[in-house]
């Protein structure tokens, strides 16, 4: 009897340990993914405002300035994507464009041969990128 005891005892504790596990990757994600969303978000809007320092950026990578018509729209509703949880192959995508966009904009800083920060911001917002998809993954949301 009391080996049996004690084994509901540690499985209990394992299962207490698991449920306060999920719910600090759940923290975790959400941190990362509002401060993710919300970045690319007001991104989207300085794009779509025609914010002075987004079409700067714009023309000295090389691009025609209605790209950021193009990048605004797409960077609020990858945001949209993200937030909502009814439709997966949406977030799905949304994380996809995300990461293409951010890859893309690391890409063309280092072919301008812009100073290596320039380079470095979008991977860094890339990895956020990446974390706040493998939480969600691995289904705890």
């Amino acid at each position: 009897m009391g080996n049996l005891t004690s084994a509901t005892g540690v499985i209990a504790a394992e299962g207490e340990k698991k449920a306060k596990w999920i719910k600090t990757a759940k923290w975790v994600y959400w941190v990362i993914t509002l401060l993710l969303v919300s970045t690319m978000m007001m991104a989207g809007v300085a794009y779509l405002a025609g914010a002075s320092f987004s079409k700067e950026g714009i023309i000295h990578l090389g691009y025609p300035v209605y790209v950021l018509k193009i990048l605004g729209v797409a960077k609020l509703l990858g945001g949209i994507g993200i937030l909502q949880n009814k439709f997966r192959a949406a977030k799905e995508l949304a994380y996809a464009g995300y990461a293409f966009n951010l890859a893309g904009a690391s890409a063309s800083h280092a072919l301008y041969g812009d100073p290596f920060l320039k380079v470095l911001v979008p991977l860094i917002i890339l990895a956020f990128v990446l974390i706040s998809y493998r939480q969600w993954k691995t289904g705890w949301m």
